[in-house]
């Protein structure tokens, strides 16, 4: 990703039953042979987007998550988890992880699990890898980067809080909504960054904010793990988290990327 290219929206999506990219132009998708950070350019064909049905922008291997990367959702973690000591600014990003089984798309529900007693949304920027990642150094984090997108780490508070650990808390299906497209050739610095719930502001901050930023994050976690094209990484949410109820509906919108949406219902026991 060079900071000096146009801005690109880079979709991923189902038309005629086949899984397609495509270039957002206008009311169309601008068909492409595949990923751009594959090496794909355009076809020709022009889908319209009332014709398709967006589909997870990517498929990562994995998706590595940031917690505790603004000052003000530290302060408020410990309300979040009662029972939890107040965090301090911590000296080293803490990374979890998320499975890809709980990728979904725009458009597509948040199963609310039986058994859970307090579900948030948490709204976050995603950077997705777009070449092969170890040992990045910080000012070369840019070329690894595909572009940016939205994300909701879905989190069950109780099993956070009752278990320790994450793991289950943050893994459920569906619990990793990601799009609604790429946006390829975009800044990641400044970003306004927010979640909706019912046309309700609930988190608003910028990127700006991020105790660690997104070129020391691709640095950090290189030289823990290989990162692949497609991987995801979420840079963490702004504060305000509060829990959501089936019949809710979840907007995160980053800036210059768009809005990804989703419904929560209840998930059969």
């Amino acid at each position: 990703m060079s900071h000096a290219d146009p801005v690109r929206l880079i979709a991923r999506y189902l038309v005629g039953g086949t899984p397609c990219y495509g270039r957002l132009e206008g009311d169309a998708f601008l068909r492409m042979e595949r990923a751009p950070w594959e090496g794909g350019g355009e076809t020709g064909a022009r889908d319209r987007r009332d014709a398709v049905r967006l589909l997870p922008p990517v498929l990562p291997t994995k998706i590595v998550c940031v917690g505790l990367n603004y000052t003000e959702h530290i302060a408020e973690s410990a309300t979040v988890l009662p029972g939890r000591a107040p965090q301090s600014r911590p000296d080293e990003p803490l990374l979890f992880l998320k499975p890809p089984s709980a990728v979904i798309g725009s458009g597509e529900a948040i199963r609310y699990p039986p058994g859970v007693g307090r579900l948030d949304p948490e709204a976050e920027m995603a950077v997705v890898i777009g070449r092969r990642a170890m040992a990045v150094a910080a000012a070369d984090a840019h070329r690894y980067i595909a572009g940016l997108t939205c994300m909701n780490d879905v989190s069950a508070r109780d099993y956070q809080r009752r278990d320790g650990q994450w793991t289950r808390a943050k893994g459920f299906d569906t619990f990793a909504p990601l799009g609604p497209w790429l946006a390829v050739g975009l800044d990641p610095a400044t970003l306004s960054v927010e979640c909706r719930v019912n046309g309700q502001v609930r988190q608003s901050g910028r990127t700006s904010d991020l105790l660690f930023p997104v070129p020391f994050l691709v640095s950090f976690i290189s030289r823990v793990m290989t990162l692949e094209p497609g991987d995801v990484i979420a840079t963490g949410t702004p504060a305000g988290v509060a829990p959501v109820v089936p019949g809710d509906r979840v907007e995160v919108e980053v800036e210059g990327v768009g809005v990804l949406e989703n419904p929560v219902v209840s998930a059969a026991p």
